[in-house]
């Protein structure tokens, strides 16, 4: 067997579209990408943004180094456009009108497509120079759009994932989109079925279902820390689709119950200064905690010292709700009992009572009730850790759902040929 043999994706080289990178709440998008590379895959990375943040995951720092980053306007980016205008006039103008027009019904969209044509063309222009077999898009906005454009330019099928708000909210040009893909991902069965409602049938039947997934190899927790308070984790960006009200308002509840805990937020957003003032006003001070972003391995060390993760996920004012949430994932692989909420497709990874607890969206009381149960029940914390594990084993392992995407690209290479 030759040294490329057995190796899924020998020389076949993947461009990856984000949004932002490297952004440290996407490491669903990261561990994909480092997946595929252990698969054979040549994976470059075009951002339409550079993220800068605070914290950078160490492995991300390879991939950052060879990114293509650009400004949204440049030399190069301007020679782009004069590149296609000359060698596919058509292709360049007829593919700019399309685009206008498709996004046309939504001003968030139209403002997308004029900032980004330009670099999308940029793009279409590298990948053909790198050699780029295919392009593999993350949302179903923005990048899915620039993947279309680079793929209407320079002939490389592409595909997307869509996960949650990027499909929930607007669904301005989606069929349109999908009918351009080689396929189309979504991260569950529900999100399927929103793409059947929302864009027709002939769109749903282009979809494949492939869960963003967990590692598998994450140890399992050696035993609960000692600790004399029931020690709470919920690492989620501070933005009202994580629900964030509802668990302090559980917090108070508990508090109030007299039962003896921490709780940690892990994680930033718009409504860190909104969350800070409601926990003083609370009186929460002395239960709950503000840690900011962390690495993703010191959010693994939070999760092997906790009794608990909860995510109360709701579906916020402008229609926004979850895929199904890597950290849920990851803290099942664990071994961590989980309490969450039962919207979107989360059902679809925690079965109520066998790999964790879900409480209606929003319930605070609920919400307490589930945490107090896990509080006063080692053993049950315990069965429900083992069935978490098992259930991200099965059917949600990070590098089973990598496999399948690159079968899937695989497949749409061989159709072409």
């Amino acid at each position: 067997m030759g040294p490329d043999q057995g190796r899924l994706g020998a020389r076949v080289r993947v461009a990856y579209v984000m949004s932002r990178f490297p952004k440290v709440t996407e490491t669903f998008v990261l561990f994909e990408m480092l997946a595929l590379e252990e698969l054979g895959f040549e994976v470059e990375v075009f951002p339409l943004l550079r993220e800068h943040e605070r914290v950078v995951h160490a492995e991300a720092r390879v991939l950052v180094e060879r990114a293509h980053y650009c400004s949204l306007f440049s030399w190069r980016v301007l020679a782009a456009q004069l590149h296609w205008l000359a060698r596919r006039p058509v292709a360049y103008l007829g593919t700019l009108a399309a685009v206008l027009a498709r996004t046309l019904p939504s001003p968030n969209y139209l403002a997308g497509a004029l900032a980004f044509f330009p670099k999308s063309a940029l793009f279409a222009r590298e990948m053909r120079a790198a050699g780029v077999q295919h392009v593999h898009a993350h949302f179903a906005n923005h990048p899915a759009l620039a993947a279309l454009i680079a793929h209407r330019l320079a002939g490389i099928p592409f595909s997307f994932t869509a996960h949650g708000s990027d499909l929930h909210v607007d669904q301005t040009a989606l069929a349109w989109k999908i009918a351009g893909s080689a396929f189309a991902v979504t991260v569950s069965e529900y999100n399927r079925e929103f793409v059947r409602e929302r864009a027709g049938a002939a769109a749903a039947e282009k979809v494949r279902v492939i869960h963003c997934g967990a590692d598998a190899r994450i140890a399992v927790r050696a035993g609960e820390a000692a600790s004399d308070a029931f020690e709470i984790l919920c690492v989620a960006a501070l933005r009202e689709v994580k629900g964030h009200r509802h668990l302090l308002d559980a917090c108070v509840l508990l508090r109030d119950a007299g039962l003896r805990f921490r709780c940690d937020l892990v994680g930033s957003g718009e409504l860190e200064r909104e969350i800070r003032a409601r926990i003083e006003a609370a009186g929460l001070g002395a239960h709950v905690r503000l840690l900011g972003p962390l690495s993703h391995d010191d959010v693994l060390a939070r999760m092997r010292a906790a009794h608990a993760l909860v995510l109360p996920s709701v579906l916020d004012r402008d229609g926004r709700r979850e895929g199904i949430p890597v950290t849920l994932m990851e803290a099942m692989a664990c071994g961590l009992p989980v309490v969450t909420s039962r919207i979107s497709g989360i059902p679809e990874l925690v079965e109520d009572g066998r790999s964790g607890l879900l409480a209606p969206p929003g319930d605070a009381r609920a919400l307490a009730d589930a945490l107090r149960r896990l509080a006063d029940s080692p053993a049950l914390r315990a069965e429900l850790g083992r069935g978490a594990r098992q259930q991200v084993e099965r059917d949600f392992d990070l590098r089973a759902g990598a496999r399948r995407l690159g079968e899937e690209i695989l497949r749409a290479r061989a159709a072409r040929t």
